[in-house]
């Protein structure tokens, strides 16, 4: 999930961040392929509402509210939406793409994960087809690999969470996940979530 935002503080998911993370300057576009120390050019709101479009399908992407947190985990909104779902953009504070889209469900479950409560008992959905980079499979609150480690990429995928996923027997929860396959992210704690590629 990422180093995500306060889905609290919109009330936001993520998964482990959903934080768009505030240059000194204007905010750059970011993504594999471009080499470390390039010149970026600033992102328009325009950009963000694209990459937060690619997250879903169409049909999903076209309704939703668009927003894009702040260093501070202050939300501000691009775009009003009227089908209850919430994208946000790619971060920077990951190496991958991993814009995202959740039901209100998520978003509730993603406001309990950064506020550290439980989440509600409720099945949430999220999509995030353009993939997603996690600084750790098992923590929760990593904000980067542990030294030596890699991020975790996966790519287009959707996630279930809720409590419900911890009765959700057979689905592999381990440190280095085949991310080719389902499996549970962050196991054994409270925010634990299906992760199902789809490619």
């Amino acid at each position: 999930m990422r180093n995500v935002v306060t889905a609290a503080a919109v009330l936001l998911l993520g998964g482990t961040a959903w934080a768009q993370q505030a240059p000194s300057t204007a905010p750059t576009l970011h993504g594999h392929g471009v080499a470390p120390g390039a010149q970026q050019r600033p992102i328009s709101d325009q950009d963000l509402i694209t990459s937060a479009m690619s997250a879903a399908p169409k049909s999903v992407a076209e309704g939703a509210t668009i927003i894009v947190m702040d260093a501070s985990n202050n939300a501000r909104t691009l775009r009003e939406g009227s089908n209850g779902w919430t994208c946000m953009p790619d971060s920077p504070a990951s190496p991958g793409q991993d814009p995202m889209c959740l039901d209100q469900n998520a978003m509730e479950w993603a406001g309990a994960w950064i506020g550290k409560r439980p989440p509600p008992d409720k099945i949430g959905f999220v999509f995030m087809l353009a993939g997603g980079s996690d600084a750790s499979n098992t923590d929760p609150y990593a904000t980067g690999p542990l030294q030596g480690g890699a991020w975790i990429d996966t790519g287009p995928h959707v996630m279930i969470v809720g409590p419900a996923v911890g009765r959700m027997a057979g689905y592999p929860r381990g440190v280095q996940p085949d991310t080719t396959q389902p499996y549970v992210m962050w196991p054994g704690t409270p925010y634990e979530h299906l992760m199902i590629p789809i490619r």
